[in-house]
């Protein structure tokens, strides 16, 4: 079940960031983030949140004999789909019954 969740997350996020891409163009996104003092606040949340993944995805990758790097530097690249895409291709686990 959480396996589907993930899925769906994957999927609906990609669409969204397809649209937005599309609409706004990737060259609006510096101009996004530093908009305001909230945008910057924002994104460096997420840049704090993507650095705690990564240790995470460090530690489990190890620990199920999978290579970390190329997940780290793919959520570095593309953020939340790089996570996404590891916790749908983890081999079973208690996080994914």
């Amino acid at each position: 079940m959480f396996r589907i969740i993930l899925l769906a997350t994957f999927f609906l996020f990609g669409i969204f960031t397809a649209f937005a891409l599309w609409n706004e163009g990737i060259a609006s996104i510096p101009t996004s983030i530093t908009h305001s003092y909230n945008s910057i606040q924002i994104y460096l949340d997420l840049v704090i949140a993507a650095m705690l993944i990564n240790v995470w995805i460090w530690r489990d990758a190890k620990a199920h004999g999978r290579n970390p790097w190329g997940w780290i530097i793919a959520t570095l690249i593309v953020g939340s789909f790089s996570p996404l895409l590891y916790l749908i291709t983890r081999k079973s686990s208690k996080i994914s019954e």
